[in-house]
């Protein structure tokens, strides 16, 4: 009984405590015992996107009543018992993880070498679709099913010309909806750009899917250089994606090395 009042007591003076806590110092308000800090403030204002005629002090203002209010409502959603359900408790998880990798990726990128004047100019020759040979490119597209047969698949990737993998299309019964987009070549794969524009002019290609597959002919190209200082900015960020990716493909391939990971029957990766 001693040891269940001393429980209780020590709760209580916990209750009252958080009730008791006031806005002073770091701590900008306290919505039911929960302070806000100016670190919370700050950082949802460097992620607001507000109206440039609000001045400093009303930017402010309104994200700090949008804290307060995302606040209460998850005050609300836990009084609701929600953070207690799975969905929520996979989702936390999801978001920790993510958020751990990008904190761990970004203290690796902060501590590697920037790319000297010399390196990114290599990369800019490396990569003519994202800089000076950089186009955007008018498609037309042919979506269908991917097919099973893959005596099938090799008659439509033998298709000379955008009507002839059509009839082929059309004599092997699969059915097929026409379309266009426009494509900037500086999203593509290089070596996807590299086989694509060894093509003919009128020769398609097609990018298979394991459900649906499309057929694409280059229609019209425009021209959109990259040069100068614009040129090495995105070079810059290329490189670094490029860096990114390989550290994070790298340090899976440690821990794997590392791991003891047991399969449960039927979901062991093939080998």
């Amino acid at each position: 009984m001693m040891r269940f009042g001393l429980t209780c007591t020590l709760g209580l003076a916990l209750v009252i405590a958080a009730c008791d806590r006031k806005p002073e110092g770091q701590s900008l308000a306290v919505v039911n015992g929960e302070e806000i800090t100016s670190a919370e403030l700050n950082a949802d204002l460097s992620n607001a996107k507000l109206p440039d005629t609000l001045s400093k002090e009303d930017a402010r203002l309104r994200v700090f009543e949008a804290l307060i209010d995302r606040r209460l409502l998850a005050q609300q959603a836990r009084a609701d018992g929600l953070d207690k359900s799975p969905e929520y408790l996979n989702q936390e998880r999801r978001m920790t993880e993510n958020l751990l990798i990008d904190m761990m990726l970004g203290r690796k990128l902060n501590t590697s070498e920037v790319p000297s004047p010399d390196e990114l100019s290599k990369f800019e020759r490396s990569r003519p679709e994202m800089f000076a040979q950089r186009e955007m490119w008018e498609l037309n597209q042919l979506q269908f099913p991917t097919p099973k047969n893959a005596a099938v698949n090799s008659q439509i990737t033998a298709s000379k010309t955008f009507d002839e993998l059509a009839k082929a299309l059309t004599a092997n019964n699969i059915q097929f909806k026409r379309g266009s987009t426009k494509v900037d070549t500086a999203s593509l794969p290089h070596d996807s750009y590299s086989k694509i524009a060894a093509l003919r002019p009128d020769q398609p290609f097609v990018v298979p899917g394991p459900v649906a597959s499309v057929a694409n002919l280059i229609t019209a190209r425009q021209a959109r250089p990259v040069t100068g200082d614009q040129a090495r900015s995105l070079a810059l960020d290329a490189m670094r994606r490029e860096q990114a990716a390989k550290i994070l493909q790298e340090a899976v391939k440690s821990a794997r090395a590392k791991a003891k990971i047991e399969y449960q029957k039927g979901y062991a990766p093939k080998k």
